[in-house]
């Protein structure tokens, strides 16, 4: 069964902003390369077992980015590199996988992929930094916050703060992608996730997305801590 979005209406503007990043990081390249790696991405994204981690949250990612760099949290360069981020972060998603693994293969991906593309090595650092981050959410345990790596926290986590609609789809979504996880260990487990996000002083790093997107997260998380407790 495929998830229930229609990704298809997604693919192409995807693989147009793709084409359009690569062309920047990897001129070299060239467009055959671009094309080759933009349809394994979201090949990778449109797997038949996912059901959030589509590339509906690709594209939210990306959007809330934008909204990031529109506000002057990124620059073109910092926005360039989260995008770079945005995608390859999820690109091995596995509902199964012990805690922390999607990411790590992820960014390995990561690496050799932009590797083999001819991107910088300090580029090709800062995207594996941002996709590794995004196993707790925590940015950097040595304090060192770059605009990327904030920017790319609170981009994945903007779905907390979504209308409530789309908040209702996505706690559905988690549900079905984690469908073989008993009901009593699914409630245990969802509801540690997100009172780690919920017991925050501050749930967003950047200013932009503290001042705009927190009281709609801290509602959206309330709610659903209460029903899993009930």
């Amino acid at each position: 069964m495929p998830p229930p979005f229609a990704d298809d209406a997604l693919a192409e503007p995807l693989l147009d902003r793709w084409l359009d990043d690569a062309e920047l990081v990897a001129p070299r390249a060239g467009r055959d390369r671009w094309l080759r790696e933009g349809s394994l991405l979201l090949r990778g994204w449109g797997e038949p077992h996912r059901r959030y981690h589509t590339v509906e949250h690709l594209h939210e990612v990306l959007a809330a980015l934008d909204e990031l760099r529109s506000a002057g949290h990124l620059d073109e360069g910092q926005a360039l590199v989260a995008r770079l981020v945005g995608w390859y972060h999820d690109l091995h998603h596995d509902p199964r996988a012990a805690a922390g693994s999607n990411e790590q293969r992820s960014a390995t991906m990561a690496r050799d992929h932009l590797h083999q593309l001819g991107v910088d090595d300090r580029v090709v650092d800062a995207v594996e930094a941002g996709v590794l981050m995004t196993a707790a959410h925590e940015v950097d345990p040595a304090g060192r916050h770059t605009p990327v790596l904030e920017g790319v926290h609170d981009a994945d986590l903007w779905i907390l703060s979504s209308p409530a609609d789309r908040y209702a789809a996505y706690r559905a979504q988690v549900r079905a992608e984690y469908a073989v996880v008993p009901d009593d260990l699914f409630r245990a487990g969802r509801t540690t996730v997100l009172e780690r996000f919920a017991d925050r002083a501050r749930i967003y790093r950047t200013a932009h997305a503290h001042a705009r997107w927190t009281a709609r997260a801290r509602t959206n998380l309330a709610a659903e801590l209460a029903d899993l407790r009930s």
